[in-house]
C-alpha cells in the first residue's frame, strides 16, 4: 500500500479544503490527469493504479492525526471534526488506457469539490511510484544519496547563505515515499536551519517539521465559476482567502493569469494584506524584480514581505535567486522533483489539474505557456481576452 495516511500529503490541500467547506460547499469539480513526458507508457499499470485507489479509498484520518491538525490555529473546529468523518470514495475517480493509444492513460476525477479534492496528491504520488518500482527495481540509492550529498554541499559551510531556507515540495513527483522520508530526514540533519519544512503534512507530524503551504492554482481557477463576474474572480478568491483565514497564510499564488493580470489585481490593498506572494512559472529573476518595483511603487517596504520561488528549483537556481534579491525582501525556496525523485532517471512530468468547475470550463494561464490545461479553447481565448492576456502563439 503505497498512501498509508490521509494526512501523505500536501499542507495547501487542507487549507484550501477549509475554504470549500466553509465558502463552496455545494461546488462541483472535474479533474483530469495529464503526463507530459513523452515516450512513456502506463498502459500496463492501469490495473495496479486502480488497486492502489481502492486502497486509499479505505483510508479513515486517525485520532493522532486529527489532534494534530487541531494543533493549527488557522484550521478551525469544525473542519477538523468533517474530517473525523471524511473518507475518499472511489465513485468519483476512474482510471483507464486512452483509446487514442499511444501509452497514455486517463484518469478523472469527478464529484463535489469538498470530497474530490484530496485525491490529487496522493494519485500522483501512485502513479509515480508504481512506475519507478517496474523500470527501476534495484533503485540506485547510492548515487541518489551522492546527490543528494551534492546539492546539500554547495549551502553549508557558506557564511553569505546563513539566511536562505530551503523547503520540501516534493510529495507529488516522489520516487516513492520511502526515499521521500530518507531525503527529509537527511536534509534535516545536514542541513540544519537551512531546512525550512516540508509541504508534506504526514512527515511534518511524524519528524517535528514545519508544515508548510498556502494556496495551489485550482482554488484560483474555481473561483472563475464561483465568483461574481469572470474579471473579478482572482480579486474574489483573494478576498475569500482573506476573510476564511483573517492573516493567516497570507501568500498568494501570481501565475494563473499571468503576472501583468496579477499585479493589476495585486492593488495597495492586497500589498498590505498578502505576506508576500509565491513564483511558479516564467522567469524567477524578471519576476522577483516586477513583484519588488511594484511593492515598493505601492509604497510598501519589501523588506516586510516574502517572496517564495517554488517553480522546477533546484539548489544552484536557490542560491542565485537568493544571492539577487538577498537583503531586498524575505525570500524562501521550494524544491519539489530535484530534492525527491533524483537518482540519475528522468522524472516523470506528470499533473493533474482541475478543468471543470460547477458545469463550467476553468483555466491557467500561465507564464510557462506549456503549463497551460484546459480542454476547452474557446473559453481560453474568452479568458486572455477578459484579462488582457496576449496568445503567445500570435505573436
Amino acid at each position: 500500500m503505497i498512501i498509508s495516511s490521509l494526512l501523505d500529503t500536501d499542507l495547501y490541500k487542507f487549507t484550501m479544503m477549509q475554504v470549500v467547506l466553509h465558502q463552496f460547499p455545494g461546488a462541483r469539480v472535474e479533474y483530469r490527469f495529464r503526463c507530459r513526458t513523452p515516450g512513456v507508457d502506463l498502459t500496463p499499470f492501469v490495473g495496479e493504479i486502480r488497486d492502489e485507489i481502492d486502497s486509499l479509498c479505505t483510508l479513515r484520518f486517525r485520532e493522532r492525526e486529527l489532534a494534530y491538525l487541531r494543533g493549527f490555529r488557522f484550521l478551525k473546529s469544525d473542519f477538523i471534526d468533517f474530517l473525523g468523518l471524511f473518507q475518499m470514495n472511489a465513485k468519483y475517480i476512474s482510471v483507464s488506457a486512452s483509446p487514442t493509444g499511444g501509452g497514455e492513460i486517463e484518469i478523472a476525477v469527478q464529484g463535489p469539490w469538498l470530497h474530490t479534492i484530496l485525491f490529487e496528491i496522493p494519485v500522483l504520488a501512485i502513479v509515480n511510484e508504481i512506475y519507478f518500482r517496474h523500470h527501476y527495481p534495484a533503485p540506485e540509492y547510492a548515487e541518489g544519496r551522492r546527490r543528494l550529498d551534492e546539492k546539500i554541499a554547495l549551502v553549508t559551510g557558506r557564511d553569505d547563505l546563513q539566511g536562505l531556507r530551503i523547503a520540501d515540495y516534493g510529495t507529488r513527483r516522489r520516487f516513492s515515499r520511502l526515499w521521500h522520508e530518507e531525503v527529509i530526514l537527511t536534509c534535516r540533519e545536514k542541513l540544519g536551519p537551512v531546512f525550512a519544512g516540508t509541504s508534506n503534512v504526514f512527515y511534518a507530524m511524524k519528524h517535528g517539521l514545519i508544515p508548510l503551504g498556502t494556496m495551489a492554482h485550482e482554488y484560483l481557477q474555481a473561483c472563475q465559476a464561483l465568483g461574481p463576474r469572470l474579471r473579478d474572480s482572482q480579486v474574489f478568491a483573494f478576498e475569500v482567502w482573506a476573510r476564511e483565514y483573517r492573516g493567516d497564510l497570507g501568500i498568494a499564488l501570481s501565475d494563473v493569469y499571468g503576472m501583468d493580470a496579477f499585479l493589476n489585481d495585486f492593488d495597495l490593498y492586497f500589498c498590505k494584506l498578502f505576506d508576500g506572494a509565491r513564483h511558479d512559472s516564467g522567469d524567477p529573476f524578471h519576476w522577483g524584480e516586477r513583484l519588488i518595483a511594484h511593492y515598493e511603487a505601492n509604497r510598501v517596504d519589501p523588506r516586510t514581505k516574502t517572496l517564495i520561488f517554488s517553480d522546477a528549483l533546484n539548489f544552484p537556481l536557490a542560491i542565485r535567486l537568493y544571492e539577487r534579491f538577498h537583503g531586498r525582501c524575505g525570500l524562501a525556496f521550494g524544491v519539489g522533483t530535484n530534492l525527491t525523485n533524483d537518482l540519475g532517471y528522468t522524472p516523470l512530468q506528470i499533473v493533474m489539474k482541475m478543468v471543470r468547475c460547477n458545469d463550467q470550463p476553468v483555466a491557467k494561464l500561465s507564464d510557462t505557456p506549456a503549463k497551460n490545461m484546459c480542454e476547452d479553447e474557446g473559453y481560453v481565448r474568452y479568458l486572455r481576452q477578459v484579462f488582457g492576456i496576449p496568445d503567445p502563439a500570435a505573436q
